[in-house]
């Protein structure tokens, strides 16, 4: 019994630019991005059998409550500010991608796997969401692997929890298995609570966040291997104790960052997510709506993957 947890945006995005755009439609739309995902899907079914999927979804992927605490929050990939469905800003989303998009909600939602978002937040948050409600059931918890090509969700990562993370450094089919001695391995820090403070010092400039001027992700982490936590780096700031005199000065002068960023790094584990079944469909739920997907957009090969993989789990 095992759960499995999809960043769907950021795996239909590395498939959009991993897969050839010479996969076509039958009427030649572009459908790279919705074959490599279907794909994706079959094989970390065949390889990880879970009992339990859920393709977490970005309902809003600049949540307000984040840019109003730091504005420059994924600023530099808006495409038109405020022109999105209730004023929210656009994406910046390649011209080939964005309508493949909608087609890989719908064939996700045909095979019945559950796609679950939740209005003002982001996929990354659902995941947070879920965990923590797995984690709520005490000695009932599953084991749960999340499947992402972005590293902010290292910071779930806890063995008594039985919660790891698969990253695609190498590709879908040989991801980096991240649990606590792979953090503690690769970026010196022992907890998925750790690597988020440590992202709070370093920053993140892919997603417009500045962190600390001069203090880069090995010094973050030795600072949280001296005292401990973010709040525990921040007490020495204040006190002066531990730190040398560059090392206060640049924290004291993010101060205004510091004090909101955690809130901003840090994923919700209590988003409001809809009523949902995650559990493993050993066929499509809805045979004729994917059947009609399948002729319109010339999916024949990955949904029937995709079958084959549902089916062998049963």
């Amino acid at each position: 019994m095992s759960l499995l947890l999809l960043d769907t945006a950021s795996l239909y995005f590395r498939a959009f630019y991993g897969v050839p755009d010479s996969l076509r439609s039958p009427r030649g739309e572009p459908v790279n991005a919705v074959r490599g995902l279907l794909d994706t899907i079959a094989f970390l079914v065949t390889e990880h059998r879970p009992t339990r999927l859920v393709a977490c979804w970005d309902d809003d992927w600049r949540p307000a409550w984040r840019v109003a605490a730091i504005a420059s929050y994924k600023a530099h990939r808006v495409a038109v500010p405020g022109g999105g469905p209730g004023g929210r800003d656009v994406e910046d989303v390649p011209e080939a991608l964005t309508p493949q998009v909608p087609v890989i909600a719908a064939t996700v939602e045909a095979f019945g796997i559950a796609r679950v978002g939740a209005p003002g937040y982001e996929a990354d948050d659902v995941i947070g969401t879920l965990v923590a409600r797995e984690a709520a059931r005490g000695a009932a918890a599953e084991p749960i692997s999340v499947m992402t090509g972005d590293r902010d969700l290292f910071q779930l990562v806890d063995d008594a929890a039985g919660v790891r993370v698969l990253y695609p450094a190498r590709g879908v089919r040989d991801p980096d298995v991240v649990d606590q001695a792979r953090l503690a391995e690769k970026y010196g820090v022992p907890t998925g609570s750790a690597y988020a403070d440590m992202a709070v010092l370093r920053g993140d400039p892919s997603d417009g966040l500045p962190g600390v001027p001069g203090i880069g992700e090995k010094t973050a982490a030795g600072l949280l291997a001296r005292f401990g936590t973010l709040d525990g780096v921040l007490a020495a700031r204040d006190s002066g104790f531990g730190l040398t005199a560059t090392q206060q000065r640049r924290l004291t002068e993010s101060a205004t960052y510091l004090d909101v960023a955690p809130a901003v790094v840090r994923v919700a584990r209590d988003a409001p997510l809809p009523a949902f079944d995650d559990t493993l469909p050993r066929a499509a739920a809805h045979p004729e709506a994917l059947a009609e997907l399948t002729a319109r957009w010339g999916l024949r090969s990955s949904v029937d993957r995709v079958r084959k993989a549902l089916a062998a789990t049963g």
